[in-house]
């Protein structure tokens, strides 16, 4: 990444230092002499001489350094005192142009005065530009009213006032650079941070709970899991015969398969869903297992090492071109990566800028960017903004997107901070749940009921009750289970627009539900085969056909019979492009498909079709049935760039959301993250139940 050049100073000295040779100007000019234009004139000369050093040149010293030498050259040359009798008029005036022609160049003339100030992260953030536009537009309000004022009264009376103006105008200058960054990013949380008081251990009737969760994926189990480990008296609701959601799996004929975790991540010392084993005194290596993953490319085959540097080593032989600049790459990746995960030492997990600023305070949001300088940078540019800026080779932008298929975005459509989850496979390895995914959705299951919390599966909710704006419980199959907080870990479209009804909701908030645009979904083959595969890694990307194979019992053999294997071949699908369930057209797509996949990882395991003994496919329907999540998709909301998430806190006081529809997205580790957040706010943000964490 580029380095920006220059020393950094507080903005107060940089606003001085360009006001000195005005504050000199009208302060000699009373003396009516050549000083106080020569003095001015020389003083902002030296300024701009600096600034032409260091590339950062200001609008306001380049204008004052024109003013002062015309009024100069005029004086010296006509003899006339006008710049020195009128300076206050003509001064101001002078400034009121400068600050409104910047204004029309979209380039506000203190956001020079703060790329001085503030670190590079901060030059291309919309927020730190509409900040600098709006002091800027109090600047030239300022600059009016002084020579408005000069130009009608003159002497001592114009001078106090003027200056005081300007006093006021440096007060702005430092003061909204620090406090509106923090407005804009929590003004619309602000409006949906309700606080219900929960006291757990209060006894409760049969059916009344401190919380209940309605769906038991990942995201629910974890809030569940924390929040019975602190005493409360939860209730889980799955309407499925099994926990997990997409984290499950499903046994045939001795094969284990998984329905679409195959890679998690955070699992490293100090990683989100490290943290939350720990806190819940549950083992990573009795959960999960490290996978081995190749990459299939332009007829070249790549095996991952665990050493990151072996495989930049790798990467640097097949692009010799490109060799110095990975490293670089991954430096700086490997810089934004560490930023990112930083503060998980207070709560285990990442926290959004809404909650930094409730939680750790608005200084702490305020100078994140300073602290995070590397994944703040990253937070308004594309992935592919990102390779384009270190690589030429389009192949090895190919390759280094080859995970975006965890995201079901494509590189000039995902955020760079979101891709940058991408080091972490690389640095540190994903990981498989042993015994099939469903083993640990059933491990936070038993860690929940284990401490007084239940768990009833098939048990599918009709509606969130609400009355006078709040939740009070929920109905499932005829039954009422009452609470104060519900936490919905079903999709956000799901939870609005059935589960809690447009009439509890004003009408731009439904509007802005509906407008959610759905994932891709995925087309899956499960295949039972009488192979060995064990010769071949976990993970193998065929990223020249856009399938992925995962050889389950790789991770771990007690998923197959012995000497056989259980695969899973993926690939992303238009959940629109599928017949509906049950007619023969669906039957059709559906056997049509899932021989063109088993045909595509023939191509990297040669002989696999003669050895299936059992095979079945889902697809974008499948999940929809099973899971109940529109469209199938497997991300719930789009994860492009531009699509603002709903609040892990909803309009309705008392509801929740967790799960891939809130911060931070889809995967494991992610909704891990959602849940965390989710029972510390309803447990008020008490920090030392997270003391394990890294």
């Amino acid at each position: 990444m580029g380095k920006s050049k220059g020393r950094r100073f507080p903005s107060f000295i940089s606003i001085l230092a360009s006001f000195s040779p005005w504050i000199v100007y009208w302060s000699l000019s009373a003396f009516n002499g050549l000083v106080s234009l020569l003095l001015p004139t020389a003083s902002v000369a030296f300024l701009v001489a600096l600034e032409f050093r260091d590339r950062l040149f200001k609008i306001m010293d380049l204008a004052s350094f024109i003013y002062f030498s015309v009024a100069l050259a005029v004086t010296l040359v006509s003899g006339t005192k006008l710049f020195i009798e009128y300076s206050g008029f003509l001064g101001y005036l002078a400034l009121f142009c400068m600050a409104l022609f910047s204004i029309a160049l979209k380039r506000p003339y203190t956001l020079d005065i703060s790329r001085a100030s503030y670190p590079e992260a901060y030059w291309s953030d919309p927020i730190f530009i509409a900040v600098n536009s709006l002091i800027t537009v109090a600047w030239s309000a300022i600059f009016l009213l002084c020579s408005l004022l000069f130009l009608f009264h003159q002497g001592m009376t114009a001078a106090i006032v003027s200056n005081i103006l300007v006093a006021v105008g440096i007060a702005l200058s430092v003061i909204l650079p620090l406090k509106l960054p923090v407005y804009y990013a929590t003004r619309e949380f602000k409006k949906y941070d309700w606080s219900v008081k929960v006291e757990p251990g209060k006894p409760k009737g049969e059916n009344e709970y401190d919380v209940i969760i309605v769906g038991a994926g990942i995201g629910g189990l974890t809030c569940a899991s924390l929040l019975a480990k602190w005493g409360y008296k939860v209730l889980v609701l799955e309407q499925h015969y099994q926990v997990g959601g997409y984290c499950s799996s499903f046994k045939r004929l001795g094969y284990t398969f998984n329905t679409g975790v195959e890679d998690v991540s955070g699992l490293w010392d100090g990683g989100p869903v490290s943290n939350l084993l720990k806190e819940l005194s549950l083992s990573r290596e009795e959960l999960f297992v490290k996978n081995r993953v190749r990459y299939a490319y332009k007829g070249r085959i790549i095996d991952q090492p665990e050493d990151l540097r072996e495989f930049i080593q790798i990467l640097g032989s097949i692009f010799p071109s490109e060799k110095e600049r990975l490293k670089e790459f991954f430096d700086y990746s490997g810089k934004a990566f560490e930023e990112c995960y930083s503060d998980t030492r207070y709560y285990g997990v990442p926290l959004p800028a809404e909650l930094i600023a409730k939680v750790l305070g608005e200084k702490k949001l305020s100078d994140y960017p300073r602290e995070h300088p590397n994944f703040y940078k990253l937070m308004n540019m594309s992935y592919k903004e990102l390779l384009d800026e270190y690589f030429v080779d389009p192949d090895l932008k190919n390759l280094l997107s080859a995970l975006l298929g965890y995201f079901g975005t494509e590189p000039d459509k995902t955020p760079a901070s979101t891709a940058v989850i991408v080091y972490g496979y690389y640095a540190y390895g994903g990981y498989m749940p042993r015994n099939g995914a469903g083993r640990f959705a059933e491990v936070l299951r038993n860690y929940i009921e284990g401490r007084g919390g239940k768990v009833f599966l098939r048990s599918k909710v009709d509606r969130i009750l609400i009355e006078n704006g709040e939740t009070v419980g929920v109905e499932a199959g005829g039954r009422v289970y009452k609470s104060p907080v519900v936490v919905s870990n079903v999709n956000a479209k799901t939870t609005f627009l059935e589960l809690v009804g447009e009439k509890h909701l004003s009408s731009s908030f439904v509007e802005y539900v509906k407008s959610l645009r759905m994932s891709p979904s995925a087309f899956l083959v499960f295949l039972g085969v009488d192979m060995d595969l064990t010769m071949y890694p976990t993970l193998v990307k065929n990223l020249d056909d856009g399938v992925e194979i995962v050889i389950n019992s790789n991770a771990d053999p007690s998923m197959a019979p012995k000497n056989k294997a259980s695969v899973t071949i993926l690939t992303l699908a238009d959940y629109h492009e599928f017949p509906e369930r049950g007619t023969p057209e669906y039957s059709k797509k559906k056997e049509e498909v899932a021989r063109t996949l088993v045909a595509k990882a023939e191509r990297v395991i040669p002989g696999l079709s003669q050895h299936i003994e059992f095979m079945e496919a889902a697809t974008p329907k499948t999940f929809e049935r099973y899971v109940l999540m529109p469209e199938g998709a497997i991300y719930s909301i789009d994860q492009s760039i531009g699509v603002r998430r709903p609040f892990f806190k909803t309009p309705v006081k008392g509801l929740y959301l967790v799960g891939a529809s809130t911060f931070p997205g889809a995967g494991v580790e992610a909704v891990v993250i959602s849940g965390v957040i989710c029972a510390y706010d309803i447990h008020g943000w008490r920090i030392h139940q997270a003391s394990n964490a890294a």
